[in-house]
């Protein structure tokens, strides 16, 4: 019998050859067509992707043989493709839904299967669990080899980058930043971001330079893809070498983002998610809903009473951000990995948007990355800071973890008052006053339990973490 597939966060990701194999993606694949014919949706369209880890490009058409075997017309991308590529193919397609085969920013070792939605959003937890019960023995597997789909049209091979250059670019004028003369470095972690700031910024003054912008499923120099330190060290030294005003960073699949200013200094996750919305509420003018899980910044709150905006707080994935952000029609959603969708765009992260509206950011308020942050927290009146802390953590010892933590009722953390305790997804410890929060929750894609807090108080970012730690019996 077949191993049991669970969809996490953000799908189903897993070991290569150990439970990621060719037969467990078609049984995936199986599981979706069967989820849209019962959303009666046979016979459409439907996009297939894959980033650059290994063997992804067979793993994408083994998915796309079995949809075809389905009755779908299948749109599967000429190579890898980032992950927002793929899911602004699927409205361009009008497709029902996408497969995207990728694992983002998880270690070299890890493969992923992501469903996407006719909005090219991710599919809400209700369907991913429709999408888990349609899952099939091996045996009750349809497929169409490749090239038998691909010349009865079945399966239709097609580059979907045009498409989406042209839509990203009714939503920013790149010409500005192309003749700002910037020097920008990127670091394209050996992802699906190499080669797209080159060719979107090319023919001005504006000079790009790419590093680790090969393909490379070992992802040297880094543990894994993920757009923060230690990962992004070397990029961050070679902005300081090279004299850059700017790095930006892209993980694997390029759905995600992180920044390093012009000194070579981090500038992290949370302070982005804020420094963008201030982009779109005051460089821009525009106004909507913020969608933001537990996870990231009370920044956001604190812009929302400045600009009359509503905030609306979800679980940790864009499984959350994505149908809320499209109920509201926020203006901004995003997360604290760095992922960030945008009005006018699918609901979706997307590093390579939200890296242009930074450089557009730069340019409109001519300031380096971190005046820009100095210039926020002086509109704040506060400066705010953030860690967090991951540890291995067994799924047999979840339970018990989690019965500690609901009888656990704290009523100060590190010296400051609780004043809410929130467990939307996980258990975040509300601070009295406006000085911060703890979280405490366990990871939806690894057997990790993860630590955060912001505080605006530097001196009680360890004294939190540390409580928390020992709140979850990890100290």
């Amino acid at each position: 019998m077949e191993p049991t597939i669970h969809f996490g966060t953000d799908g189903w990701r897993a070991r290569i050859a150990e439970d990621y194999t060719f037969d467990n993606v078609r049984r995936c694949a199986q599981g979706f067509a069967a989820y849209l014919i019962d959303e009666s949706k046979a016979g459409a369209e439907v996009v297939v992707g894959h980033d650059k880890r290994f063997a992804a490009e067979h793993f994408a058409a083994a998915a796309a043989e079995v949809m075809a075997a389905n009755g779908f017309h299948v749109w599967l991308t000429d190579g890898s493709a980032p992950t927002p590529v793929i899911s602004y193919s699927v409205v361009e397609r009008e497709a029902a839904g996408g497969i995207n085969i990728t694992a983002s920013h998880n270690p070299p070792w890890d493969l992923g299967f992501k469903v996407r939605d006719e909005k090219g959003a991710a599919v809400a937890p209700d369907g991913l669990k429709e999408i888990e019960a349609a899952i099939p023995d091996i045996t009750d597997v349809k497929r169409t080899p490749l090239e038998d789909a691909k010349a009865a049209g079945q399966i239709e091979v097609w580059d979907p980058s045009p498409a989406y250059l042209d839509h990203i670019g009714k939503l920013v004028d790149v010409e500005p930043i192309k003749a700002a003369g910037l020097d920008i470095l990127v670091e394209a972690m050996w992802g699906n971001g190499i080669g797209w700031f080159p060719r979107i910024l090319a023919g001005g003054k504006t000079q790009v330079t790419e590093i680790h912008n090969t393909r490379n499923p070992l992802f040297p120099e880094m543990a894994r893809p993920e757009p923060i330190p230690p990962n992004v060290d070397v990029g961050l030294q070679k902005t300081v070498e090279m004299g850059a005003d700017v790095c930006l960073i892209m993980d694997g699949d390029a759905d995600r983002m992180g920044i390093g200013d012009e000194n070579g200094v981090f500038i992290n996750q949370l302070q982005v998610y804020g420094l963008l919305a201030y982009y779109l509420l005051e460089v821009r003018g525009m106004r909507g809903p913020i969608v933001k899980t537990i996870s990231t910044t009370s920044m956001l709150e604190k812009l929302g009473q400045m600009y009359d905006v509503p905030v609306y707080r979800t679980g940790v994935g864009f499984k959350y951000v994505g149908p809320k952000f499209n109920e509201v029609n926020a203006l901004i959603g995003g997360e604290e990995s760095g992922g960030y969708a945008f009005r006018g765009s699918v609901a979706e992260r997307d590093g390579i948007l939200g890296n242009l509206y930074f450089l557009d950011m730069m340019v409109r308020l001519n300031k380096t990355p971190s005046q820009l942050l100095a210039h926020l927290y002086e509109k704040l009146g506060a400066t705010y800071y953030y860690d967090r802390v991951d540890t291995r953590f067994p799924g047999e010892k979840r339970p018990e973890a989690k019965a500690r933590l609901d009888a656990a009722k704290p009523e100060t953390l590190a010296g400051m008052k609780v004043a809410e305790i929130v467990t939307i997804d996980g258990y975040k410890y509300v601070l009295e006053g406006d000085k911060g929060w703890l979280l405490i929750r366990f990871s939806g894609t690894e057997p990790v339990v993860r630590v955060y807090c912001e505080t605006t108080d530097e001196g009680k970012v360890q004294p939190l973490l540390d409580e928390g730690l020992e709140l979850a019996g990890l100290a």
